[in-house]
């Protein structure tokens, strides 16, 4: 008998862990490009971002700003940290129902190193209290976008994305949400798991291609730069679905970005 020792035998287990993490992973960028190719997808939605943003989209904040030009679509937030007003949230007009893919370029601009990105994915009203399906009725409500009147008045998925934490130099992450937030419970029990921790870095100045995609069993989002790719999953079969809603663009106060070639496609 050869006595193999323990060390060696710890070594072995983390990498056949590693090695089967490597397949999980393989398995999801299988599952994601044969989702993104399938031909049953249809374009719904097409914005190249360089003309009038104010035909296919709606601004939530009195102090945020959208320009166009040949770079793409410019959205700026208000420079005032913690000051609710000078948040930001782009709407499209239409609404979509279905299976989603939602695809765009992305350039972060500000050099920011704390709040976030989000892409609020099919959005309505959560039809309590005066907040209706439709959320274009009660936009005069978000004037000032207040996060706490969309997690709690709102059925929608949430990615947040060039994500920070709220203190200086946090630590980065990629997350997905569901709303609404139940009445007397902390924001936190909205989250999907996992978090995705210090992934998902997004750099100033640099251009990405996000996809992301939602069906009935799954959420994904994609980051694809020059530096790589970077895909998350987060498992929604066990999660009350969304089937309809309007899209949305998040922008923290002190957040500037560039968007640009912005499809959506629906099934």
């Amino acid at each position: 008998m050869i006595y193999k020792p323990r060390k060696q035998k710890v070594v072995t287990l983390v990498v056949l862990l590693l090695f089967s993490l490597n397949i999980i992973s393989q398995n999801d960028s299988i599952v994601f490009s044969k989702l993104k190719n399938d031909k049953e997808w249809d374009l719904v939605f097409e914005d190249v971002c360089t003309k009038d943003w104010t035909k296919k989209w709606t601004l939530d904040g009195l102090v945020a700003t959208v320009k166009n030009s040949k770079q793409g679509m410019h959205f700026t937030s208000g420079p005032e940290y913690k000051n609710d007003a000078h948040h930001g949230v782009l709407w499209t007009k239409k609404s979509f129902t279905g299976d989603i893919k939602i695809e765009y370029d992305y350039t972060r601009t500000d050099h920011a190193t704390k709040c976030v990105n989000i892409l609020y994915i099919q959005a309505t009203g959560d039809e309590a209290g005066g907040y209706e399906k439709d959320i274009s009725k009660w936009s005069a409500l978000r004037e000032i976008p207040a996060m706490k009147t969309y997690y709690e008045k709102m059925n929608a998925f949430h990615i947040s994305y060039s994500a920070f934490g709220n203190q200086e130099n946090s630590f980065h992450y990629v997350r997905a949400r569901r709303y609404p937030k139940p009445e007397d419970k902390p924001f936190k029990v909205t989250q999907i798991e996992p978090s995705y921790d210090k992934q998902g870095y997004f750099k100033s100045g640099q251009t990405y291609h996000i996809t992301s995609i939602k069906t009935k069993t799954h959420l994904f989002f994609k980051m694809e730069s020059k530096d790589g790719v970077e895909l998350f999953k987060w498992d929604i079969s066990k999660i009350k679905p969304i089937n309809e809603g309007r899209i949305g663009l998040r922008q923290m106060f002190t957040r500037f970005s560039i968007y640009k070639n912005f499809k959506i496609y629906s099934k």
